[in-house]
């Protein structure tokens, strides 16, 4: 047998191929492009049909693989099973000449002895229509930024870049934040009660769900109550009397598991779970898919492509499951029928969803040859396939409303009866009742019809709307593909693009559009609309998916767009004024040099004060922000700084540096006047998978042990 070549695109993967593959196969990696556009000049030639000029980007593996490939009898291209996979290995074959009608091509979903051996058993051509398809969006991509990023360079300032999907992204940001600024409160009132049946009984809280008069109930929104009048009446009126229960309702529900992940779920569930950005879980994910080195196993592949918008997954992954469910849990907690999810109308459904591709390599058997953070998202990956594949869970529900002088009052329960799906989840169990509690759904007594329940504690708190929140970098790729923006491959770049560039802030896990990303946008958007709408964004994602089917022309595409978007470049850019952005000052002159104002810059990690006579003067200095609260240790004030790189909030005290008895510092937030009642230290507010609750400052108090477990595993912050 003659010696065959197989190409793929990363190191790491060749790796784990190799594995799969007898010796007369050698492994041989492109390291990702081998062929792109030029960095100086744009590289289409717009008056022959948008061809584009490639030039070789990597010399040195190109001559290498050009010396493999010679002494190889055959070649086979197994890059990624996706658009850009395609065009890297159209780009491969070119530089090798290779006939790319040959069937040189080799595609597999996951990186496993099976697929892979049946991939070389079934070669195909290359796919012209994803090399159209992609080679669409590249050029489309380079017309936009080639022709918008110069022109935002001389009207605003160096460095600034536009494209066709960030520029959106942006603008989604933007409009967000302008609706919470133009949010304007509106006070309302909650009236609840903690009460406990007369009888005997654990107490439960209650709360005011409406008023009864001639037989109806006037029952408020969400028992919201609009003005303090109708607050104070409800109060008189059950203040210092029991309540009678005038109803119990029981019933049976149900609640379904998730199915498996996309990449835009997948990234969404690693935000709120794991605390992890887009571009961390992207990396994280792609190592996983390319393979780790396993003690006993060696190089293995864990999970499959990660780039999909399918829910869809294999027969034979759902019989392994399904097999290790009932092994694990139970034959009641397979579900009784294969579950087959439906996919969204937008989604190309070209590859399964993200799944184990591994079922005897359960995350805790190979804990310790992985990373946290690997282990933290296989864990994520693991248990979220195996729960879409699990029987529902039957939760026993309860609705009791309780009467006090024609005050009607409610309270809703709920419990468990058969975990199904949710057994799998069992680590997060307190999560879910912490949840519980905030709903006022947490497990009621018995209770029957005509039962007095003693009225404890009431409470009547004014409360005001919220406006809509930030986004986060889980809920904007939400939103993005909610509207037809990007797609999987795009999503975590275009989020790392909008922050690098600093159009866009992020505090805590919160985005904030910046002064910068505002004036870009609205430059855009007065003289570029179609760039910035997300209309028309979507409208265009759609035309280029055509292309990959095969029933649209690449070039008619972009003929269609780029002769009125240059025309409109051209009448921009004699007609906009350049923008001269003033640095803010803060009414004090430099101390180092005396001349110079003090004004605020803006730098890689974030904003800072500068002297205006830079860089004549380099005086530098930290922007003091001032926290909610003050010093638990010496009572001044309180003080938020970032670590060196940004990513990360502590609070000091004011005086620290000034004052040698107090050297206070802390990641968390310390309350006002709240002491432990265990142990008497200050309490915090530490942040959690994304949630915030008070907490002990000891890390050894007895409240804090109960903790440590689930801490240990907690995200990243």
């Amino acid at each position: 047998m003659g010696k065959k070549l197989v190409i793929v695109e990363s190191p790491t993967k060749a790796k784990t191929i190799g594995r799969y593959l007898g010796k007369d196969y050698k492994i041989s990696a492109s390291v990702g492009h081998i062929r792109d556009l030029p960095r100086n000049s744009m590289g289409v030639n717009v008056n022959d049909d948008f061809k584009p000029i490639y030039i070789t980007t990597n010399v040195k593996v190109v001559k290498e693989l050009r010396e493999l490939a010679s002494d190889a009898d055959f070649v086979y291209i197994a890059t990624d099973p996706d658009r850009e996979g395609e065009a890297i290995a159209w780009h491969v074959a070119h530089v090798l000449k290779i006939d790319p009608a040959t069937n040189c091509r080799i595609t597999f979903n996951e990186i496993t002895k099976k697929a892979v051996q049946e991939a070389i058993s079934n070669p195909r051509s290359i796919d012209m229509d994803l090399v159209d398809a992609q080679q669409a969006r590249r050029i489309l991509d380079r017309l936009v930024g080639y022709e918008l990023s110069p022109l935002l360079c001389s009207k605003i300032r160096r460095g600034l870049s536009a494209g066709r999907v960030q520029s959106v992204a942006t603008k989604i940001v933007m409009d967000r934040d302008a609706q919470i600024d133009a949010f304007i409160p509106e006070d309302y009132w909650l009236v609840n009660s903690m009460v406990k049946p007369a009888d005997g009984g654990s107490k439960f809280k209650v709360s005011y769900y409406g008023t009864e008069s001639g037989g109806k109930v006037d029952k408020p929104k969400n028992g919201r109550i609009l003005t303090e009048e109708k607050a104070k009446s409800v109060v008189e009126a059950v203040q210092g009397n029991d309540f009678k229960v005038i109803s119990v309702k029981k019933g049976e529900g149900t609640r379904k598991p998730a199915p498996p992940f996309t990449t835009s779920t997948m990234q969404q569930e690693a935000s709120r779970r794991l605390g992890f950005s887009t571009k961390k879980t992207t990396s994280l994910a792609q190592q996983l898919y390319e393979g780790i080195e396993i003690a006993g196993q060696g190089q293995t592949a864990l999970v499959s492509y990660i780039r999909t918008d399918s829910v869809r997954v294999s027969d034979e992954a759902v019989a392994f499951s399904r097999t290790l469910i009932e092994e694990k849990f139970g034959k009641e907690y397979v579900c009784p029928y294969k579950r087959n999810y439906k996919n969204k109308n937008s989604a190309q459904d070209a590859h399964e969803a993200i799944r184990p591709t591994h079922f005897d390599l359960n995350p805790e058997l190979i804990k310790s040859s992985l990373s946290n953070d690997q282990y933290k998202l296989y864990k994520l990956i693991w248990e979220r396939f195996l729960a879409s594949q699990m029987a529902d869970a039957s939760i026993d529900t309860v609705t009791m409303e309780a009467e006090c002088n024609h005050e009607i009052f409610r309270a809703q329960g709920e419990t468990v009866a058969f975990a199904g799906f949710l057994a799998i989840y069992a680590d997060i169990k307190e999560e879910n009742e912490e949840d519980n509690e905030k709903d006022n759904k947490s497990k009621l007594p018995e209770l029957t019809e005509g039962q007095t329940l003693k009225n404890l504690d009431l409470t009547c708190d004014k409360k005001q709307t919220l406006p809509p929140p930030h986004y986060t970098e889980a809920t904007l790729i939400k939103a993005m593909e909610d509207n037809g923006i990007g797609r999987p491959s795009t999503y975590s770049a275009t989020i790392s693009t909008i922050l690098d560039r600093k159009y866009v802030d992020r505090e805590g896990r919160n985005l904030h559009i910046t002064e910068l990303g505002k004036l870009v946008t609205n430059m855009l958007e007065a003289n570029f609309n179609q760039i910035v709408d997300v209309s028309f964004t979507a409208a265009m994602e759609e035309k280029l998916d055509t292309v990959e089917t095969g029933n649209a022309n690449w070039v008619k595409v972009l003929s269609e767009f780029y002769p009125g978007f240059h025309e409109q470049v051209q009448n921009a850019s004699d007609s906009i004024e350049k923008v001269k952005i003033e640095s803010e000052k803060i009414g004090e002159k430099c101390p180092e040099c005396g001349e110079g104002d003090l004004v605020i810059k803006e730098g890689r990690n974030g904003k800072f004060i500068a002297c205006s006579c830079f860089p004549k003067c380099t005086y530098t200095r930290n922007i003091e922000v001032q926290a909610k609260g003050k010093c638990p240790v010496c009572g001044s004030g309180l003080l938020v700084r970032k670590t060196r790189k940004g990513s990360k909030t502590f609070y000091v005290c004011d005086k620290k540096g000034s004052n040698p008895d107090c050297e206070f510092i802390s990641w968390d937030l310390p309350i006002d006047d709240k002491k432990c009642e265990t142990c008497g230290s200050y309490m915090v507010w530490h942040r959690f998978r994304g949630k915030v609750y008070p907490k002990c400052s000891n890390q050894d108090c007895e409240t804090n042990k109960k903790k440590k477990k689930s801490d240990k595993d907690g995200a990243d912050e």
